[in-house]
């Protein structure tokens, strides 16, 4: 889809009704409002939306692009799919990586994740689907490594990839064995879990927290994580935390060929496993199964949040495989949202590290599903227009999970005399400059956020790129947090992210070291130093996301250097596409990695072009040392190679030889060119099928494709 050209707009847009709008704009936009959505849970871990409202606009994109697949952009976000630990703890490397599960958030959900699998597999209707069922724990995620039956360490969930060894309080945990017992053990095994606290070990815990003058927990699961996260074991093992295993990660031989098997092998091994756990068989099952568990939700002694089905063989899970965000076989049902009522006392502007003005309603303290809530957001202005929200209202806030609570309405007969509608400011309150939106050629909405252009002169976008680098899935560093960046920034310490590398350097010549501020002391100085120096090494794909370039969240921080491997090789495809502008082979090249579209192309090239920026890069890798993509290494036919798939394939899905290929070390391309190593053409195949010819590509049909592989 060719991108129209966009500009600014002082005024505010008002977006085209539905009506007004022609199939390709609203994918435009619907698919920049779930990249800027993207963008602020994965790179700002600050989501605006329900994963209900994140969940139906996904919906919608693809409802379109299944309608009109001639209008679906490369990289769309359709394609696409914790936190780093702590380093006090020190950190323990994933095997296999511990992933998040997809959600669905009412019936028809359920229905459409079965129709998928069965739709993945080339299920007929007669063939039977085995999903188990069983609560959702809303506690704290944790592996626990077994080998030769012997618990030898355990980790927290962290980024997914590696987290906090937190080996000697798991072992105070009576629920968990230290010897598994059994025939079928195996050498190494990674037992997967949820660490939770009891409703009423809970009440007794605050009690006692309340009365010796420490820490009241908002909910069961903080105060699980709270105990889980003692530099000492000793306090650990006086909190009474209990376990329920559920799954695996590595595993040097499984006991059974399904999840339903494998669960009952963790039972005779000495493991408590959830007794809730189900089979079931159709969609009318598991919906079933959901409600029953609903009803019984108030009496069970644990915080469960939803339902959570999983494929239960094995073989099936395997050819499912992944997103990059979770497993296909397996989706989380969650409960339904918490209510409360109360009033909006003020509405008050932040602005963040891109500029974006978001509104944040200031509300009387209420609690909401066991938790106080005295923020809630408003998402942008048009949302503030839509729901009519005053300052003075009273409002109804929604919490669902760890969303930031939203309002879902006003209460229109409680509303004052008074009460004004708001109006959105038009300048950025931290430094004055304009406040725009953009808009395309024809004056529609094209970016639902007001932006500030002061850019490097907006103190807030500056504090906040810097927030974003420290932070944890970026560079990690530990004791540098918010409030230090704020002070460190605000005396003209840590001007840029090289600044935060040479401060230790300029201190020692400091007339005013960092020993002689308040607050500081020589022991917490040497070991923010330390911290900062523990981080001069950082992988690409960290690097990557930590420099704050707009649409490149962790996902696509991880696609662009799975592609590219170093940032050198990077940095040079980039500056070949500025060079060679929009229409050139090395823009090109970029565009046609799978999960990147036009939006990061022209936002690599947008960052790269700033002068500003590459003096701050050179400046910064002078200081650390960004290392290679580390790639599974994978032997196969088609390792290293570029495969398109184009047409309709009868012995595997679309989606099943695309992760097929990219499990065999393959790179999967949404378009052909002279770069393309085989196209696997199916029937009805198009355009694809016609480049791939001119340009003398390998053609292959399905079985063709299965043979090369070795499948067939």
């Amino acid at each position: 889809m060719a991108k129209k050209t966009q500009k600014r707009s002082s005024g505010s847009v008002r977006p085209a009704s539905p009506g007004a709008t022609s199939v390709e704009d609203e994918i435009a936009r619907l698919s920049a409002e779930i990249e800027r959505h993207d963008e602020l849970y994965y790179r700002n871990d600050a989501p605006e939306i329900s994963d209900a409202d994140y969940d139906a606009l996904r919906r919608r994109l693809t409802q379109l692009e299944d309608a009109h697949p001639e209008l679906k952009r490369a990289g769309s976000p359709s394609e696409k799919v914790g936190s780093a630990p702590v380093a006090a703890f020190g950190k323990i490397a994933h095997d296999v990586p511990m992933l998040s599960l997809g959600n669905a958030f009412d019936d028809q959900d359920v229905v459409d994740f079965v129709q998928r699998v069965r739709r993945f597999l080339n299920l007929g209707e007669s063939d039977e689907l085995e999903i188990t069922a069983e609560p959702k724990i809303d506690g704290l995620s944790i592996s626990i490594r077994y080998e030769g039956g012997r618990l030898v360490q355990a980790a927290t969930r962290g980024d997914g990839a590696e987290g906090e060894n937190v080996t000697a309080n798991v072992k105070t945990i009576k629920d968990i064995p230290h010897l598994l017992v059994g025939k079928d053990v195996p050498d190494v095994i990674d037992i997967r879990g949820e660490i939770y606290l009891g409703h009423k070990d809970f009440e007794k815990l605050n009690a006692a927290q309340a009365a010796s003058g420490g820490k009241v927990f908002a909910n069961p699961r903080n105060a699980a994580a709270g105990s889980l996260r003692q530099l000492d074991s000793s306090i650990t093992a006086q909190r009474p935390l209990q376990f329920f295993a559920y799954a695996w990660g590595a595993a040097s031989k499984l006991p059974s060929d399904t999840q339903r098997g494998v669960v009952a092998a963790f039972k005779s091994w000495g493991l408590p496993v959830n007794p809730l756990m189900e089979i079931t068989r159709s969609p009318d099952e598991l919906l079933d199964y959901y409600r029953g568990i609903e009803s019984k939700r108030a009496k069970l002694d644990y915080d469960i949040d939803g339902v959570v089905y999983k494929v239960n063989r094995l073989d099936y899970q395997e050819r499912l495989g992944f997103v990059s965000r979770s497993p296909r076989w397996a989706i989380a049902h969650k409960f339904a949202a918490e209510r409360a009522t109360t009033v909006l006392n003020k509405i008050d502007i932040q602005v963040g590290r891109t500029g974006a003005l978001t509104p944040v309603a200031k509300l009387e303290p209420v609690t909401v599903g066991g938790v106080v809530v005295s923020n809630a957001t408003l998402h942008n202005e048009d949302e503030i227009s839509r729901k009519d929200i005053r300052e003075g209202d009273t409002v109804v806030v929604q919490r669902a999970g760890d969303v930031i609570p939203q309002i879902v309405e006003v209460v229109l007969d409680k509303r004052p005399q008074h009460a004004a509608p708001y109006k959105f400011p038009a300048v950025c309150p931290i430094c004055g400059s304009h406040a725009v939106r953009e808009s395309d050629e024809e004056g529609n909405a094209a970016d639902v956020v007001r932006r500030c252009t002061g850019g490097l002169v907006c103190g807030a976008q500056l504090k906040e790129r810097l927030k974003h680098f420290v932070s944890r899935n970026a560079f990690d560093i530990e004791g540098l947090g918010g409030e230090k960046i704020e002070f460190f920034f605000e005396t003209g310490r840590i001007k840029s992210a090289a600044d935060i590398f040479t401060l230790e350097k300029r201190d020692q010549k400091s007339d005013e070291p960092l020993t002689k501020v308040r607050g500081f002391k020589e022991t917490s100085v040497n070991k923010l130093f330390a911290a900062i120096n523990a981080r001069r090494t950082v992988p690409l794909d960290r690097f990557l996301f930590a420099l704050g370039i707009r649409h490149i969240g962790e996902t696509t921080a991880k696609d662009l250097a799975k592609a590219y491997g170093t940032f050198e090789a990077l940095r040079a495809a980039v500056d070949a596409a500025i060079q060679g502008g929009k229409g050139s082979e090395a823009y090109q090249d970029i565009d046609n990695i799978e999960g990147i579209g036009e939006t990061v192309v022209d936002a690599l090239i947008d960052f790269f072009s700033e002068q500003h920026n590459q003096e701050q890069l050179d400046a910064l890798l002078k200081e650390v040392n960004v290392t290679a993509f580390k790639r599974v290494q994978v032997s196969s036919p088609v390792t290293g190679k570029t495969v398109v798939f184009t047409g309709t394939l009868t012995k595997l899905t679309r989606n099943e030889a695309k992760a097929q290929a990219e499990r065999l070390g393959a790179k999967v391309s949404g378009s052909v060119s002279k770069k393309t190593d085989y196209v696997v053409a199916g029937a009805e195949a198009g355009s694809k099928l016609d480049n791939a010819r001119a340009l003398g590509v390998i053609v292959l049909d399905e079985d063709g494709w299965l043979e090369l592989i070795g499948k067939a």
